[in-house]
């Protein structure tokens, strides 16, 4: 195997790669992305066992040939050598190793052979549908941060996703909670995903691909799924990823649909005042709000630090209540509201709150008071 590659596109490939590989593996292969020069072209392919990616990429090809090399090493080399630079990279040298050379640099690593390396993906999945790039983006952003990291509760991390029939229409219904809170968006549903009864797409697999989106020119990203398994084609790259095995809770048994008391005020004011507020509530997280008719008071108090608090106007007119909430649980969620107002509704101040974006019916959020 030997050919000579851009330095920024086998930067920018390595980059996607390397981010799979676990960096301490028990498994050696799987510390190793495997490359292999083919007739059109350069892949490079890295594993975890869960997730599986494939990048293709042009390259001068001299020779044909496979090998695997460390990831991490591999892109630190190239990410020092310098920009603009050409990099030619040989298997096997005179010792078996791998040969990286560009310029006056030249670094030998060891390698691992290709029928080692495992493979999770080729088979055929058979739900596929396609979304937009940019509406795929948008209910990652607008979930993603809800996805539980509570290792015992395996089954929540991840996004549930499914088809649902919403009224007359069928949308796509993509779902996050952690227990605290919970995220749910609907985005129209894409031909060939009527018969999706639900899915968990794992955390770390949202989180690869969310990346890749911001890095890729493609338009449309084609998805595919079966039982046990979900695949991302973004033009020359590939995302393969198992599927969390577990039954997704019952969350809209969690969202409350008889909350009376409706709270509406400026999203960017709310959002900046509970993060002023926040600076005395570090190490509680916990902040107050005090609703009363035309106004909300933030507030917070800390026998350590001292005390805190700023006034809102507010569209309110109900009898006042207090209800406490975790400020980074509220900020995550006024981050991904697009209009300019925020509506929440209350029941008590010990019930889950409900909230809307008044210029987006599609998203709902849910959030738990907290014991201030």
């Amino acid at each position: 195997m030997k050919f000579v590659i851009e330095r920024a596109i086998l930067l920018k490939t390595l980059s996607h790669v390397q981010s799979i590989v676990e960096k301490r593996n028990t498994i050696p292969v799987l510390s190793n992305v495997r490359i292999e020069a083919l007739g059109d072209g350069i892949s490079f392919k890295a594993t975890d066992m869960d997730t599986e990616i494939t990048e293709i990429v042009d390259a001068k090809i001299l020779e044909t040939g496979a090998t695997t090399a460390p990831a991490h090493m591999l892109y630190d080399i190239v990410r020092k050598l310098s920009d603009g630079s050409q990099v030619e990279l040989t298997y096997p040298d005179e010792k078996g190793q791998l040969t990286i050379s560009s310029a006056r640099s030249k670094f030998s690593l060891s390698t691992i052979g290709v029928e080692d390396f495992p493979v999770i993906s080729g088979d055929k999945l058979p739900t596929s549908f396609v979304m937009a790039k940019d509406e795929l983006k948008d209910v990652i952003d607008r979930t993603q941060f809800a996805v539980s990291t509570e290792e015992t509760r395996y089954y929540l991390n991840g996004l549930y996703v499914h088809a649902k029939k919403e009224g007359a229409n069928n949308v796509l219904r993509i779902v996050a909670t952690d227990g605290h809170r919970l995220a749910c968006v609907e985005s129209p549903l894409p031909q060939g995903a009527e018969d999706l009864k639900g899915v968990i797409i794992p955390r770390k697999t949202v989180a690869e691909i969310r990346k890749l989106l911001d890095d890729n020119s493609v338009e449309n990203v084609t998805v595919e799924i079966s039982e046990n398994k979900v695949r991302f084609n973004l033009a020359d790259i590939t995302l393969t990823s198992k599927l969390i095995d577990g039954t997704y809770p019952d969350y809209e048994r969690v969202i409350p649909t008889d909350n009376d008391k409706t709270l509406e005020l400026n999203v960017k004011e709310l959002a900046s005042a509970v993060d002023r507020v926040s600076v005395v509530a570090e190490r509680t997280r916990a902040i107050k709000m005090i609703t009363h008719p035309s106004k909300v008071t933030i507030m917070t108090s800390s026998p350590d630090l001292g005390n805190a608090s700023e006034d809102l106007d507010a569209k309110y007119d109900h009898e006042s209540l207090e209800i406490g909430y975790n400020f980074r649980y509220l900020l995550d969620i006024l981050a991904e509201i697009k209009g300019e107002t925020v509506r929440i509704s209350f029941a008590d101040g010990s019930s889950p709150s409900v909230i809307h974006d008044t210029s987006d019916a599609s998203a709902i959020y849910v959030l738990m008071p907290m014991r201030v």
